[in-house]
């Protein structure tokens, strides 16, 4: 055991040795070409290297060089591009109604503001009827007040008839609340389904995509980032669409809502206005009535 052990140390001892002296010789530089002999050119491997990227070159001429908005929609599938005009349709149709809407609102408040003044200032039903006369709103609901105090003569139960004008002003009230609400429809609609016609250009678009690249046999992004990009303008037109359509209405509905308070204010006004007269007719006929006893 001893001996072998002294063996194998002479042999690890001479490896070490020859390691060591080779790790310190110098390099070998190859001997030069001999003269006459042209030497070998020297080839790069990338010159050399056989072009394996065809298919992502072909791929990469596929891709439209102008992705702007119009690109992409002058590129896009005609079923994406029928999504895109109807949702710029849509958005058109939004800001056309905010403004006329806007403005007819804006209007009107400030007609049945003034025309409350001119019911606080009348004393009679007839003097609001002469006051509101040629004016939209609540000239309407004093006509009507006017119209169902005629019909109910010789009906000497007043609180019937006051119940008949509440009812008659409160109907009033509400056709012009629907008045001014009729269009706003179009505003929720819009901003209801304008987010899932824009998913379905999305869905058209990216299906597209998978389309193209099974026909091109390659996942190169070139493929595939056409189609994505008409998806997502697609998305974006439906939310540039959508987003001001519900605020827009949600405004609106305020706004009415506040209009609406102004109309009902103007036709209690009418109705205190009448209940007056009905009882001043009560007082005048109830003095007749004791002044005619007095003289029997």
């Amino acid at each position: 055991m001893k001996l072998i052990g002294r063996v194998l140390s002479s042999l690890f001892a001479a490896l070490i040795l020859t390691g060591a002296l080779s790790l310190g010789a110098p390099a070998q530089t190859p001997p030069a070409p001999a003269a006459g002999v042209a030497a070998a050119p020297a080839t790069d491997p990338a010159v050399d290297r056989p072009a394996t990227d065809e298919p992502g070159l072909a791929a990469a001429s596929l891709l439209p060089r102008d992705l702007s908005p119009w690109g992409m929609f002058s590129s896009a599938h005609v079923v994406v591009k029928a999504v895109m005009i109807g949702l710029v349709l849509a958005s058109l149709v939004t800001w056309t109604i905010a403004l006329a809407k806007g403005w007819e609102l804006f209007a009107a408040r400030r007609r049945v503001a003034a025309q409350n003044l001119l019911l606080e200032r009348s004393n009679t039903l007839a003097e609001a009827g002469r006051a509101l006369a040629s004016q939209a709103q609540l000239e309407a609901a004093a006509q009507a007040a006017l119209r169902e105090i005629e019909m109910s003569d010789g009906i000497h139960d007043k609180a019937s008839i006051k119940e008949r004008l509440a009812s008659r002003l409160e109907r009033i009230e509400a056709a012009l609340g629907r008045r001014m609400m009729h269009g706003t429809a179009a505003l929720a609609t819009i901003g209801a389904i304008a987010p899932f016609v824009g998913l379905f250009g999305t869905v058209w678009g990216i299906m597209n995509s998978f389309i193209g690249i099974s026909k091109q046999h390659t996942t190169n992004l070139a493929i595939v980032a056409p189609g994505i990009a008409e998806a997502l303008l697609a998305t974006a037109l439906g939310l540039f669409a959508a987003i001001p359509a519900v605020v827009i209405y949600n405004m609106f509905s305020r706004g009415v809502a506040g209009y609406k308070a102004l109309c009902a204010d103007g036709t209690a006004e009418i109705l205190r206005i009448a209940s007056r007269d009905l009882d001043r007719a009560e007082s005048a006929q109830s003095s007749c009535y004791r002044a005619k006893n007095a003289a029997e």
